[in-house]
């Protein structure tokens, strides 16, 4: 039931991002930008889970030269391979460019994490 959960605040804070221009959804139905949201959730999902651990391994010195900055980058273009795999897919998400995706990661981060913290209060059994 987590991941299901986890599935749905990321689609939703991934709908949160298409208010930047650049960032597009899609025409279509109510229904069919729900699946698409929450196909592109479990993609953002799959690409953090896969490739962002092997480009901070392979790229730690760069974090650690840059303190760390390197990484609102390095999330903008996995925002960015995000959009390009959701187009492969055939699904009506498009980032078009580095700075739509830059901005757009920073609002997926902030999204989720504040969505995260609602859910982790409301489901807090102590």
């Amino acid at each position: 039931m987590g991941i299901l959960v986890h599935v749905l605040l990321t689609a939703v804070a991934v709908w949160v991002s298409t208010a930047i221009p650049g960032i597009d959804l899609g025409e279509g139905t109510t229904g069919s930008r729900i699946l698409t949201l929450i196909g592109v959730a479990v993609i953002f999902g799959l690409v953090n889970a896969v490739v962002k651990p092997l480009v901070k391994f392979f790229g730690c010195l760069f974090y650690l030269l840059t303190l760390g900055l390197i990484g609102l980058v390095v999330n903008a273009l996995l925002f960015m391979l995000t959009g390009w795999i959701a187009e492969q897919f055939d699904l009506p998400f498009r980032v078009d460019g580095f700075w739509p995706a830059f901005w757009g990661a920073i609002i997926v981060a902030l999204a989720s994490w504040a969505l995260n913290v609602v859910y982790d209060k409301i489901t807090d059994k102590d």
